[in-house]
């Protein structure tokens, strides 16, 4: 396992807050957001885990995939925005992105199915998280 990425696993455990993403200021409604969540989409979650290579042994490897589900959330905003460019740091997240679920698939059915898993739980996230503030 690469050296970054145990650190930022470190972070994970620490705090909530390593999910920066603009909208998700208060650490105390994102950990019930994300209980909530995890009460109904806990198989997803674990799917994703085994796709993306998180071991589920991790402390906070859920938080893992929760901030992977809204970066991707993120990057299909960016890219269905017809009248915007998109920045080369956003191309090159987007197709990072993509390119860890694609891993091992067969089919572009495949990949689809684990690109809407991943759009729907950021959106889900994104959802709870504005009703309980």
């Amino acid at each position: 396992m690469p050296k970054i990425l145990l650190l930022w696993y470190g972070a994970v455990i620490v705090s909530m807050q390593v999910i920066k993403h603009p909208g998700f200021a208060d650490e105390k409604v994102m950990k019930k957001t994300l209980d909530l969540l995890l009460v109904d989409r806990n198989n997803e979650f674990r799917e994703l885990a085994d796709i993306i290579g998180i071991p589920k042994t991790v402390p906070g490897w859920e938080c893992i995939i929760l901030k992977f589900c809204l970066d991707f959330r993120d990057c299909f905003v960016a890219w269905s925005q017809k009248d915007k460019d998109l920045d080369h740091n956003t191309v090159h997240k987007s197709v990072t992105l993509i390119r860890q679920l694609a891993k091992g698939r067969k089919t572009m059915t495949d990949l689809a199915h684990l690109e809407n898993l991943a759009y729907t739980l950021g959106e889900e996230y994104s959802e709870i998280y504005r009703r309980l503030s």
